[in-house]
């Protein structure tokens, strides 16, 4: 069976809609120089973002648009080649390669590239950031069209992975682990994420079933590697919302790579219904530096800086809302300003060591320092009008008139010490991991803040029933945790087709004084083409409470709870056909997940509110799909589908199971790329996401509730791209040729229909304690210009 039905769907689905091209099929098999197929060697087209990497018999395919062009095969350890394909017409090419070592680093990838690990983690396309229409920047836009990760809201880097919470996901870079902020409230606060996407070289992403290698969370974990580029260079990307500049500089023993990025939205955001004078600013550098030793001992240093400031003085607001039948709007004057600001400092040392060529230990110290602020002193007087639903929208009636007040000064530190050992051994047919780490983290928290609203002297006459606010919540909070945890896993080959993987991950932490246990398991199949995986997870993941889950709407700390739990199991099917004049990739991944111990929490914008003194059980079930390609050669394009529903049950609560805050049932995104015909250095990049509604609290009560939702998520992106010295293009500009290996200008339309998402509510009272909804839009239609330029090496030598 080679997924002939699954071909015939998407023919008839899309093939009307896609034009065939002629091209050139390349495969072969790499090997190195004893024989020996290598497996993950990348393989790229010079001068053109087409890549791939050979599978685990070393075996590639790799397809260009025209007839002439150059091959690069490099892999880590070994000597890069670079071969010349010249063609009269397009045809299938067979190109076997050999790689000889590199005797600094060969040591290293005798350990990391063995056939038989085995991993739930799909390899990211890191050179799509780049070319994605994305508001925000960050390399997380990119996460946001996988399957089983949520969307509804383009301002911020925080998501949603198979109907967990933002603090449910792993992040590491280079084997550290990095944390998200505590404080924001909103996307407009968040600047920039700690991933830099002109420093990485490649990234991992798991939805769930990763291996116990990874620490313990609910739900997802991404992998970033800032590893050894393969030549010196710098790039520059500058546009109307900010700009980055990166410089790698690579030597015979050691590498340096550095990178400074700047961010400013202020454009975006003063088209948003609240007017006034915004101030963000946003600012974040990065420095990775290797030093070998020798062919068997490296240093390695990662130091980062990032921080940013939010000020606001708002002016007034307008916001139009309502039915088909009814139309309000709300009019709002302010007085008084918001000002937030966040500094992160950190440094991770490591040093790794290959003392046989099957052995790997590695030995990481880092540490971090975070200051988040909030000041916030607002108060709004404001009107509510029922409109005319005829054209020109006159009032028709004056409703209510009152105001509000939001205030807060807030302040926590915190620092976080780890220092890991980690190691790998490779025997026969077996890979061992192994891993000890101690993790030390102090908060310092100091809180003050209230909010209310008066509506016609309601609230002046003492009535606070009925408004779930957090009402003067004043608390002083010092928190030191310790954890302590540990892993061991094998990959096994069992045969030729499968291989299994074993792995027991252990945790005991001061807080809740647990001992937890976590087992997991995976199975995959091969199918003898190797067109076809199928894969089957079970596992144990336990999640120890946090600064974080333990602080309730008061702001006191319940100190005595205990480590959320989920039994997750699923199966997958990864399938390859040949389609449409390129080679289609179909994924697939059934899961359940049932959970208890946890600790149940609403929802407003990005804040998470935590009702930390309550418990719930609960599951989560779904499916994730999605398919790819190069429908348009030298651009991968796909489309993804998840359904999914999540549901829990508080305990002691009589009303049954409920939705949770993140029950997005439908997650719809589709990205395709093409060229102009006539011109095809020209490209289009499309975006479309789709994501049902949610759930939404009921404001009126201080206990967990369903009872509302937020409309569904909606968004069409598309950005036109040009690389001045493509090498499709007709002429190549000399002046920028002799300076520059890449010169590419991008108009982007963000939003492009203009449609109104709503990302929270504000919540006001008539004087008949009749309660609106009044929805916070997010951004609106938004031009955007920007540059990324790669400068050309005069010094460059492949490796």
């Amino acid at each position: 069976m080679r997924c002939l039905w699954l071909q015939l769907l998407f023919i008839l689905s899309f093939g009307g809609g896609l034009r065939a091209q002629l091209l050139v099929k390349v495969s072969g098999v790499v090997k190195d120089d004893l024989n020996n197929p290598l497996p993950k060697v990348t393989v790229s087209i010079l001068g053109q973002d087409r890549l791939t990497v050979t599978d685990e018999k070393g075996i590639y395919h790799i397809y260009a648009y025209n007839t002439t062009f150059s091959l690069k095969y490099a892999l880590l350890g070994y000597n890069p080649v670079i071969i010349e394909i010249r063609q009269v017409m397009a045809r299938r090419v067979i190109q076997d390669v050999v790689l000889t070592g590199n005797i600094n680093e060969l040591e290293q990838v005798r350990v990391t590239n063995k056939r038989n690990q085995l991993s739930n983690t799909s390899i990211l396309n890191v050179s799509d950031i780049f070319a994605r229409t994305s508001v925000n920047g960050n390399f997380e836009s990119l996460l946001k069209t996988l399957p089983g990760v949520s969307v509804n809201n383009e301002l911020s880097a925080q998501y949603s992975v198979r109907g967990g919470n933002f603090d449910e996901n792993l992040v590491y870079v280079n084997d550290v682990q990095v944390a998200r902020p505590v404080l924001i409230r909103n996307g407009q606060q968040e600047g920039l994420s700690f991933i830099n996407s002109d420093l990485l070289t490649s990234a991992r992403f798991s939805a769930g079933g990763f291996e116990a290698k990874y620490d313990d969370k609910l739900s997802s974990v991404l992998d970033v590697r800032y590893d050894r580029p393969d030549s010196s260079q710098a790039s520059l990307n500058v546009g109307f919302l900010g700009g980055a500049f990166a410089s790698k500089i690579l030597s015979r023993n050691s590498y340096l790579m550095a990178g400074l990025r700047y961010k400013n939205n202020a454009t975006l955001l003063g088209r948003q219904d609240n007017k006034g004078s915004y101030s963000p600013n946003f600012t974040d550098a990065q420095l990775v530096y290797q030093y070998n030793l020798s062919g068997h001992f490296f240093l390695n240093f990662l130091g980062s800086f990032n921080g940013g400031s939010f000020r606001l003085i708002p002016d007034s607001r307008e916001t139009k809302f309502g039915t088909l039948n009814t139309l309000l709007r709300l009019q709002t004057a302010y007085q008084g300003e918001e000002l937030d600001d966040y500094q992160s400092a950190g440094m991770a040392v490591s040093a790794s060591l290959f003392p046989k060529p099957e052995l790997s230990l590695k030995w990481i110290n880092s540490y971090f320092h975070t200051l988040e602020r909030e000041r916030i002193d607002i108060e709004g007087r404001y009107q509510l009008s029922e409109l005319s639903i005829v054209p020109g929208n006159l009032p028709v009636q004056d409703g209510a008139t009152g105001g509000y007040t939001n205030y807060a000064h807030n302040n926590l530190k915190s620092q976080v010490f780890t220092s890991e050992f980690k190691a790998t051994q490779n025997y026969e047919d077996h890979v061992f991991f192994a891993g000890l780490r101690f993790e030390h983290k102090s908060y310092h928290d100091d809180i003050s803040e209230f909010s209310f609203v008066d509506s016609a002297g309601v609230l002046g006459r003492g009535d606070f029933s009925g408004f779930y606010q957090d009402n003067f919540i004043r608390a002083r909070n010092e928190l030191f945790i310790e954890y302590l945890s540990g892993y061991i896993q094998d990959s096994y080959q069992v045969s030729d087709h499968s291989d299994l993987q074993l792995g027991l991950r252990a945790n005991i932490n001061t807080l809740s004084r647990q001992l937890l246990l976590s087992p997991r398991l995976l199975l995959a199949y091969r199918s003898p083409g190797d067109d076809k995986i199928f894969r089957f997870m079970a596992g144990v993941y336990q999640q120890a409470p946090d600064y974080r889950s333990i602080r309730d709407f008061s702001g006191s700390l319940v100190r005595d709870q205990l480590a959320q739990r989920s039994y997750n199991t699923s199966v997958g099917l990864d399938c390859a056909f040949d389609g449409l004049s390129t080679r289609l990739k179909l994924t697939s991944e059934l899961y359940y997940k049932y959970q208890d111990r946890l600790v149940p929490y609403m929802m407003d914008n990005v804040r998470i509110r935590y009702l930390a003194g309550e418990q719930a059980k609960g599951n989560i079930y779904g499916l994730d799909m999605s398919i790819g390609g190069e429908f348009v050669k030298d651009l991968v394009s796909y489309f993804r589908l998840s359904l999914m529903k999540a549901n829990q049950k508080l305990a002691g609560d009589d009303r049954g199971y409920l939705k949770r805050p993140t029950d997005q049932r439908v997650n719809v995104s589709v990205y395709f790329q093409d060229r102009l015909l006539n011109s095809p250095s020209y490209k289009v990049h499309l975006n479309l996401m789709y994501g049902s509604k949610m759930p939404l609290g009921a404001p009126l009560e201080r206990r967990y509730s369903d009872s509302f939702s937020i409309p569904a998520y909606k968004r069409v992106d598309i950005g036109f791209s040009r690389d001045f010295l493509d090498d499709l293009g007709q002429k190549k500009p000399q002046f920028l040729e002799h300076y520059f290996s890449s010169f590419a200008a991008y108009l982007e339309v963000f939003n492009l229909l203009n449609i109104n998402n709503t990302v929270s509510y504000l919540w006001l009272k008539d004087v008949n304690n009749v309660q609106y909804g009044i929805p916070n839009y997010l951004t609106s239609r938004q031009l955007n210009l920007k540059l990324i330029i790669k400068f050309k090496n005069s010094n460059r030598k492949d490796r």
